[in-house]
C-alpha cells in the first residue's frame, strides 16, 4: 500500500475510481525523440499525493484514456508524467499545451518497495522509457540517501538520442552518492560510453547480493533477462522487483484486459517480485 496519507482528491478518487479529476497543463517538455513529460497541477490546487511506482489513467477528452506511470518527485513540485506517443490517446496527451485540461484518475496500484529496501544496496535497472516508473523511487533514494546503502543506476536504450531525462542522468552521474552506467545499443561516432545491452552492465556490480534489493523497468523481455542476470550474481528473486504496464483500460481489476493468469497488473501491481512474475511470464502468449 502507498505509505503517503490520503489526501482530500485521494479519498474522492477512492469513493469514485471511475470518475476523472480535472487537472491542466502547467509545462510540456521534449524528453526524447517520442516521449514527451506533462506537468500537471490539479484545479483544485491541491497537492497530488502519490507513492513512488504508482501510476494514474490520464484522459485526453475526446480521445480516451491511458495508463501512465507518475514520473515526478513524490515530496514536492507539480503532478508529472511522461509519456510515448505510439498511438492516438498517448498522442493526443503528448500535445497537450500549457493551460489544456486533463483528466487524472488515481493514484492506483503497488509501487516500488521503498521501505523493503532501506538498510541495504538498491540496484536500479531501467531500459528506454522504463526509466520514467523508476524516477520517483530514484528521487526518494537520493533525498533520503542516508536510509539506504550502495545505490547503482545502469540504464539502457537504443540510440544516444533516445536517453531519457538525459541532463539529469548526468547530473546524477556526477555526484558521489550514486553509481551510474548507460549503455546504448546503437552507439554514434560522438558516444563514448558502454555499447551494448543492459545486462552487459550487470557484471560490473559491486554490491553484497545478500543485502541487496532490485528496482527493473522496461520491456518485458529485457526485464526477464536483467531478472535471470541478477539472479547470476546472487540476488534472490523475492529481491528482484518489476514493473509491469500490461494493456489497463479500468485499472481496478474489473475490465480483465491487463490480467495476466489470476493476476491483475492494475490492482495487485504493477511492481511485483521476480517470485511471482516468474511462472506467468515463462507461459507463452499469456
Amino acid at each position: 500500500m502507498p505509505d503517503v496519507p490520503m489526501s482530500e482528491t485521494a479519498a474522492l478518487l477512492h469513493a469514485r475510481p471511475m470518475v476523472p479529476q480535472i487537472a491542466h497543463v502547467r509545462r510540456r517538455r521534449h524528453d526524447a525523440p517520442d516521449a514527451w513529460t506533462l506537468e500537471l497541477d490539479m484545479a483544485n490546487g491541491e497537492r497530488f499525493l502519490y507513492a513512488p511506482g504508482q501510476f494514474n489513467m490520464l484522459t485526453a477528452f475526446g480521445v480516451g484514456e491511458a495508463a501512465i506511470s507518475v514520473s515526478g518527485d513524490p515530496a514536492e513540485g507539480p503532478l508529472i508524467h511522461t509519456i510515448r506517443a505510439v498511438g492516438p490517446v498517448s498522442k493526443a496527451l503528448s500535445q497537450l499545451g500549457v493551460g489544456d485540461p486533463i483528466g487524472v484518475r488515481g493514484p492506483f496500484g503497488v509501487g516500488w518497495p521503498m521501505a523493503q529496501a532501506e538498510g541495504k544496496d538498491v540496484v536500479v535497472v531501467a531500459g528506454g522509457l522504463g526509466l520514467a516508473p523508476l524516477r520517483p523511487a530514484l528521487y526518494r533514494l537520493l533525498r533520503e540517501r542516508a536510509r539506504y546503502g550502495r545505490v547503482t543506476l545502469l540504464f539502457g536504450a537504443r540510440r544516444p538520442e533516445d536517453i531519457l531525462f538525459r541532463q539529469e542522468v548526468e547530473r546524477w552521474r556526477g555526484r558521489l552518492d550514486i553509481d551510474v552506467e548507460v549503455t546504448v545499443d546503437h552507439a554514434t561516432d560522438e558516444w563514448r560510453g558502454h555499447v551494448g545491452v543492459v545486462t552487459n552492465l550487470i557484471s560490473r556490480l559491486d554490491t553484497d547480493p545478500s543485502k541487496t534489493v532490485a528496482m527493473v523497468c522496461g520491456p518485458e523481455v529485457m526485464m526477464r533477462f536483467v531478472a535471470m542476470a541478477l539472479i547470476d550474481k546472487g540476488l534472490g528473486e523475492e529481491t528482484i522487483h518489476l514493473s509491469m504496464e500490461r494493456n489497463m483500460k479500468c485499472a481496478i481489476g474489473h475490465c480483465g484486459h491487463c490480467q495476466l493468469g489470476a493476476t491483475f497488473i492494475c490492482r495487485d501491481g504493477p511492481v511485483f517480485t521476480y517470485a511471482r512474475l516468474k511462472p506467468l511470464l515463462a507461459v507463452k502468449e499469456l
